[in-house]
């Protein structure tokens, strides 16, 4: 098959995944579309809501939908790294078996985050990181496709292990969840109420999704999109010539490079699901949002004068 036939029925396929997604998801569409660009681009997803607004559920229908497999780690300050990588065992032949943990899994929901201690922590962003995990001295390679999709409450401060700045920059995305509007409220009163659980048919194989990513990288683009992505990242560090006055103004420190190939990445994979054969500055745009907003460190200022880091991106696009 043909890159161009390929990515047609990626688009086709991608339409109908949106669908299968809406039985059990109502609105939060932006959200949905996030989600599934980090996956088409091989990338980890932070979610960042109050409690009750479907995160879990939206993770688990997107496995669903793509035919994954999923396990769900809820957090806690006692959780310890053998408990999510796995620990070896003795068995009854006295031999050490390797009993894996639930962090062998396609796509991993990390339930609040920042409720464990930064060694738990640590433990799953190097499992991002390498797709590999190390115990006793032997490496284990993960399931492939794989995805973390960690969930982290704004609300909540005490008791809470905030994840640092480098470890954020790991996730390609951090996406905020909104409450809905009023008419999708009663959609999701009336839905979840009456008792029906629709099934969600799975439209993907791991081998399709392998594939798919592997398309998207291919994906020629011009280098003034590039050098578009690149002058951006660049505009948000208060220390480049090019740094606009609100960034030297309200910003400490801006994105890193990583910040770069993410927005090139996901810029594909937007155009890529949107049948377009190659990005331009406006799928970059579309995703800048996504990328940069959990890598940009506000300054006290900012703080003081309630100047939002939402705001401030926008002002940069």
């Amino acid at each position: 098959m043909s890159d161009v036939a390929a990515i047609e029925q990626l688009v086709s396929k991608y339409k109908s995944l949106k669908q299968e997604i809406k039985k059990k998801i109502v609105g939060q569409d932006e959200v949905v579309e996030q989600v599934l660009l980090s996956i088409f681009s091989g990338g980890h997803a932070l979610l960042i809501g109050v409690p009750g607004l479907a995160k879990t559920l939206l993770v688990n229908t997107v496995a669903e939908a793509l035919g994954l497999n999923f396990k769900r780690i809820q957090f806690t300050p006692d959780l310890m790294p053998s408990d999510i990588l796995g620990t070896e065992i003795l068995d009854r032949n006295r031999e050490f078996v390797f009993m894996k943990g639930p962090i062998f899994s396609n796509i991993i929901l990390a339930d609040e985050i920042n409720r464990t201690p930064p060694k738990t922590q640590a433990a799953l962003l190097e499992a991002m990181q390498e797709r590999s995990v190390t115990i006793a001295g032997h490496s284990y390679k993960l399931d492939q496709p794989y995805f973390v999709l960690a969930t982290q409450n704004p609300i909540e401060q005490e008791g809470t292990y905030p994840l640092p700045e480098a470890q954020l920059d790991r996730f390609m995305f951090a996406i905020y969840l909104d409450y809905p509007s009023f008419a999708e409220e009663v959609d999701v009163v009336k839905t979840t109420t009456v008792g029906l659980n629709p099934i969600i048919n799975p439209l993907f194989t791991a081998e399709e999704i392998i594939k798919y990513q592997q398309l998207i990288q291919k994906i020629p683009i011009a280098d003034n999109v590039i050098e578009y992505a690149v002058t951006l990242v660049g505009k948000t560090r208060p220390k480049s010539k090019e740094a606009p006055e609100i960034i030297k103004k309200y910003i400490d420190w801006g994105a890193s490079p990583r910040a770069s190939q993410n927005l090139i990445l996901s810029a594909k994979a937007n155009a890529a699901l949107h049948g377009k054969f190659s990005p331009d500055i406006e799928d970059v745009q579309k995703v800048a949002m996504g990328i940069l907003r959990h890598r940009l460190i506000k300054n006290y200022k900012a703080e003081a004068e309630g100047i939002t880091i939402e705001e401030i991106v926008q002002s940069l696009l």
